[in-house]
């Protein structure tokens, strides 16, 4: 008699990562915060050490056809780096593991490593150590980040508190639409090889895609007005699903507007042009790399005037009612429609 078998993609990736995690429990009194975070917290003495690692895989996190392999080594960089800045912390080191096949020259990981130089350069981190093996199906990148933070200026998920603003930063849904025009220009080369793509006018969206940036100035920004956040995310799955995951681990709802949600001109008018609806793209798109905190209402005046902190909205306490209030002023139920890397 065969054993059941269950497909992965019936749990998802957060359902399969909270499978591992609960057959885990912290042995180390040094271990503060474990999985289920942005990043793993250490105690390191006078401050808290962040870890956190992340894997792209060809074929699945990128293409090679439109993804040029030194913006690839920056964006693999950016994104850890990300994850540190969304603990209210400061990356300080990297490593870097790559498995390779034959195809690839000596030439294309030199230009794989110039970007993951100008990320280090651009960022301030240390590329301290590696692995390098070969691969059977594609190219496959690992980083693992290091960094800082000082004990009480930590920024978990789960800090959130009734009646606490709902920040964002930059603008979304441009990287998810750069994402769009990639696929459709490289449809029209396959189809044609004589027609070059025209990207010129959607250069600030495809930029998004492929060569998107940490928001660790926001994180200078924030401790120079005086302001912790009181839970911290960043956005690579969707707006949506990260405030998901605030409401989740805080024990909280959250209710934002549309009208507030920060998406830029030409994101919005290529969805359009896609038809695609605008405030779907921000909200579910992923892999715009903003940061997503909430703040004190006492600490709104500090922030209010930055140029790139949108305030969209607020925590409450029914934890089971994550609402959008339209820009006609009717209350729209948040999906999270983020991307599952699992999904079949």
């Amino acid at each position: 008699m065969s054993e059941s078998r269950s497909e992965i993609s019936q749990l998802g990736e957060f359902g399969l990562i909270n499978r591992i995690s609960k057959n885990f429990t912290l042995q180390n009194t040094s271990s503060v915060k474990g999985i289920g975070d942005d990043a793993a917290v250490i105690d390191a003495g006078n401050d808290y050490l962040l870890l956190s690692t992340d894997m792209l895989v060809e074929g699945i996190h990128f293409d090679l056809s439109y993804m040029p392999l030194q913006h690839l080594g920056y964006k693999a960089v950016a994104v850890n780096v990300s994850d540190i800045a969304a603990m209210n912390g400061k990356a300080e080191q990297i490593t870097v593991s790559i498995a390779l096949t034959n195809r690839f020259s000596v030439e294309a990981v030199d230009a794989l490593y110039e970007g993951i130089k100008a990320a280090c350069a651009n960022y301030k981190v240390d590329l301290v150590g590696g692995d390098t093996t070969s691969s059977m199906s594609g190219l496959v990148i690992s980083i693992s980040v290091t960094g800082r933070v000082k004990k009480d200026k930590v920024a978990y998920r789960s800090g959130a508190q009734v009646n606490d603003i709902i920040c964002v930063t930059g603008d979304l849904g441009a990287a998810f639409m750069g994402l769009q025009v990639l696929v459709r220009e490289k449809e029209v080369f396959m189809t044609d090889p004589n027609m070059q793509p025209d990207l010129e006018k959607f250069e600030y969206i495809v930029s998004r895609q492929l060569k998107p940036e940490a928001r660790t100035e926001i994180i200078f920004d924030l401790e120079e007005a005086g302001v912790k956040p009181t839970s911290m995310i960043d956005v690579s799955d969707g707006l949506a699903s990260e405030l998901f995951h605030i409401g989740s681990q805080s024990g909280l709802g959250v209710r934002i507007f549309e009208d507030k949600v920060p998406v830029d001109q030409l994101t919005f008018q290529t969805a359009v042009d896609f038809n695609l609806d605008p405030i779907t793209c921000a909200l579910n798109g992923g892999e715009d790399y903003e940061l997503l905190f909430t703040i004190a209402q006492s600490d709104y005046e500090k922030i209010k005037n930055h140029p790139d902190i949108h305030s969209i909205g607020y925590m409450h306490d029914k934890k089971d009612q994550n609402l959008m209030i339209s820009k006609q002023g009717t209350l729209v139920p948040l999906r999270a429609q983020g991307w599952d890397h699992f999904a079949g």
